[in-house]
């Protein structure tokens, strides 16, 4: 049985012990390290600690796979513009002992997946945060990636989402108030137009890749939605990281107006919806709080709107 939990039905099988043998067989220096899995791990990679410096990233599924020559391409030049750590790609791996795709050997970065009760000060980082977001906004896009035309692809627009968005909230209507719904979301969609030049967005500021160490933040990790798009991609970190004076602090360190509010509201509104559906199967623990994350978001668009 593979020790990682599936979470896509085209998943391959993933455990400690390919990693030891994937290691073995292309990067000998590091074999016999132990190995072990980070519960952290994303939906798009699985991710192992070995030894106690290198980490060592695998892509669950052929869609997700690229992403360590991306990170060998942009991470070096990402780097020096930001003002926290972020992934150093060491080594490229090749497909090898039944294991069909490309991997990446990363130095290890030290710290905890966020949860908001470590931290000292709530609303200094997510002055900080927001500080990183705007210092990556402000890197040059020449030759930047581009996102994909793919409808879950951040910092894109909302509308090729409304048919998954309406067909989920369909399913979902006996738990939802789905007028108040709908009217957020379309609130969204009518703000849904970015005129402003691509800016650099990390695309996934979710606990499992901001790093905390010591009650502040130590690392940004997870490059993987990283491109030039709209730069609204990067406030869902407001409802994913942030509540109360804390989110109010960093919408305003942002300084965005409120359409980009909208469309990041929106994205998060369609993301935790479409969501509920899909891992309450394969993965329930990942929408353990959802309904309640749900109830702020609408709280916020009332407050706007």
């Amino acid at each position: 049985m593979s020790e990682v939990a599936k979470l896509h039905d085209d998943e391959v099988d993933i455990d400690a012990s390919l990693v030891a043998r994937l290691l073995a067989e292309q990067f000998p220096k590091w074999a016999g390290l132990p190995v072990r899995v980070v519960a952290s791990s994303g939906t798009d990679n699985v991710t192992f600690r070995v030894g106690s410096d290198l980490a060592v990233r695998l892509p669950r599924t052929a869609s997700t796979q690229g992403q360590v020559e991306k990170d060998l391409a942009w991470m070096p030049r990402l780097a020096p513009h930001l003002p926290l750590a972020i992934p150093e790609p060491l080594a490229l791996g090749r497909p090898g002992a039944d294991y069909p795709f490309t991997w990446g050997v990363y130095r290890w970065l030290e710290g905890e997946a966020y949860q908001l009760d470590q931290l000292a000060d709530p609303v200094a980082v997510a002055k900080e945060l927001a500080g990183f977001v705007r210092c990556l906004q402000e890197v040059d896009t020449s030759g930047a990636p581009v996102p994909p035309d793919d409808p879950f692809a951040r910092g894109t627009p909302l509308a090729p989402r409304d048919a998954l968005f309406r067909e989920a909230l369909e399913e979902l209507r006996d738990e939802f108030d789905t007028g108040l719904v709908l009217a957020a979301w379309e609130a969204s969609l009518a703000a849904d137009t970015f005129a402003g030049p691509p800016r650099w967005i990390h695309g996934d500021l979710m606990p499992g890749n901001v790093l905390v160490a010591g009650g502040k933040l130590s690392a940004v990790i997870d490059f993987g939605t990283a491109w030039a798009a709209d730069p609204a991609a990067d406030l869902l970190a407001a409802w994913y990281l942030f509540t109360g004076d804390s989110r109010r602090a960093f919408r305003e360190a942002m300084e965005v107006d409120q359409d980009t509010w909208a469309r990041a509201r929106g994205w998060v509104l369609s993301l935790e919806m479409i969501a509920i559906p899909y891992y309450r199967t394969r993965n329930p623990a990942m929408i353990r709080g959802v309904h309640e994350d749900i109830a702020e978001l609408l709280a916020d668009f009332a407050a706007d709107y």
